[in-house]
């Protein structure tokens, strides 16, 4: 699968399970930021994840978890923040709790490469 779209050097609001397929399908690298507006950990994440929207080769999504509860559902997540990785559409890993920006620019480097 080979990408054709800019990756945007911002994260993008997922509006719906439709639309992150959607996006998962138009990028070769994605990393998807689950969070919600009342979750401490998730606000002190969400500089980093800007970052790495603008600096990595990864498309960064945002779902939040209270407007999208039935995708969260579906994917598994039971608590936030999780960030996952996708490779040509393919989780390829799965990160729960704050992590710091280098630790994340790695595991994007190696979905990347």
């Amino acid at each position: 699968m080979s990408s054709t779209s800019e990756k945007p050097t911002e994260p993008i609001h997922v509006e719906s399970a439709e639309h992150f397929e959607e996006l998962l399908g138009q990028y070769e690298v994605v990393l998807v930021d689950y969070h919600a507006d009342w979750c401490g950990p998730c606000k002190m994440l969400e500089p980093t994840v800007a970052e790495l929207a603008e600096e990595s080769p990864a498309a960064v999504l945002k779902v939040d978890i209270d407007e999208l509860q039935e995708l969260a559902r579906d994917k598994g997540i039971r608590s936030v923040p999780t960030l996952e990785f996708y490779g040509a559409g393919e989780r390829a890993e799965r990160l729960v709790g704050v992590r710091d920006k280098d630790e994340l620019a790695g595991v994007i480097d190696q979905i990347a490469a």
